[in-house]
């Protein structure tokens, strides 16, 4: 059978990711029983080590789609009401009428209304006044801060609302996922990495995917840059980081062959059932970490790729480490990619984000990737 992948276009324009600016990138590509594998660049500034396919990296909010189908899971068997206010099972952490008002189905779609807990995580977003003062300092301050998601919950529940619950436009938050985490724990009685780990990550066999133990990656791994917006110079690394800042929302790690696996067995049935699949594919409008709004289910979120059909899959930052994954409708073709380098891009004046050819090379290989 002839190979639908252009391997020699793959492998042109990823080293365009890399000349334009990025340290180190690889991804993965299959097409039925095809598969291109590709990396260029390097995995350590310093030494000049190289990155491979194969390493294991940080894979940010991609973490969502693991959480929201071990929650569809637990709908499944009957443990948590998709259409059951989060009071019910977590009164003490959303209380009063917003407890009841806010379903399972709200914090996964992220139409609760809940505010992100770190507002300066997400400076793009001008709807936090105290963005103007943020300083990558805070960065170096937590490395290895250990933080109770129970008290990171309530920055969020305590922060002024961001619409009424079950509104569009929603708004994209971390507070969404680390409620989920807790009523996973709650229904299954174990933590809810584990219950991921169980009902997810070991049913599809993913050798290469898990929660980090400790701040460090385990394994063949990058180092990861940050320039937070051309503050820090040259980028720093910051691969060693203790992610309870976001846990269940996304501190994931995996490879990109996993991640095309993952996403390949979801939306063929094989992770959920197909009800449970289809709830996941109804979508609302959301405005993203970017600003902007985009189509987003539960825990999952299409592109329509010119040439290519529809994909399915999510994307994920953190710091210094970015990934995305992308698997059509059909699943016939899929794409994960990795770089080790995040927010590159300066800011202007209004404090958004200017354009960078990191930008336009990232955008040109989903292209190649993504199309027929």
């Amino acid at each position: 059978m002839e190979n639908p992948l252009d391997v020699a276009a793959l492998e042109a324009a990823m080293e365009k990711v890399h000349r334009a600016g990025v340290p180190g990138v690889f991804a993965e590509v299959c097409d039925g029983g095809h598969v291109w594998r590709g990396a260029a660049g390097v995995a350590d500034v310093a030494t000049g080590r190289p990155v491979t396919a194969g390493m294991r990296h940080r894979v940010g909010s991609i973490t969502k789609t693991f959480t929201a189908a071990a929650v569809m899971r637990q709908v499944e068997s009957g443990r948590i009401g998709l259409d059951t206010s989060i009071g019910h099972y977590l009164p003490r952490l959303v209380p009063g009428d917003r407890g009841d008002a806010i379903t399972v189905r709200m914090l996964l779609n992220h139409t609760s209304g809940l505010a992100e807990y770190l507002p300066h995580a997400y400076p793009s977003l001008k709807a936090f006044p105290s963005v103007a003062d943020t300083r990558p300092d805070s960065l170096d301050d937590n490395r290895l801060t250990r933080f109770d998601p129970a008290d990171l919950i309530a920055m969020g529940v305590g922060a002024p609302a961001l619409g009424a619950p079950g509104g569009t436009p929603g708004v994209y938050s971390n507070t969404n996922y680390l409620l989920l985490g807790r009523l996973l724990e709650q229904v299954s009685g174990t933590t809810a990495e584990r219950c991921v780990t169980q009902d997810v990550i070991e049913r599809a066999g993913l050798t290469g995917t898990g929660f980090p133990a400790g701040p460090q990656v385990d394994g063949p791994h990058s180092r990861m840059y940050e320039a937070w917006f051309g503050m820090i110079e040259p980028p720093r690394d910051y691969s060693v980081y203790d992610m309870s800042w976001v846990g269940p929302a996304a501190s994931l790690i995996s490879t990109v062959a996993d991640l095309n696996r993952f996403f390949g067995m979801l939306l063929a049935g094989e992770i959920v059932d197909r009800s449970s699949l289809a709830q996941m594919r109804r979508t609302v409008p959301v405005v993203s970490q970017e600003g902007k709004v985009i189509d987003y289910g539960l825990g999952l979120h299409p592109m329509e790729v010119p040439g290519g059909g529809t994909f399915w899959g999510h994307g994920g930052t953190v710091w210094g480490g970015g990934a995305m994954s992308m698997t059509r409708a059909d699943g016939g073709r899929r794409m994960s990619v990795a770089v080790n380098l995040q927010r590159w891009n300066e800011l202007d004046s209004s404090g958004k984000p200017r354009p960078h050819p990191i930008d336009g090379a990232l955008a040109g290989f989903y292209r190649v990737a993504m199309s027929w």
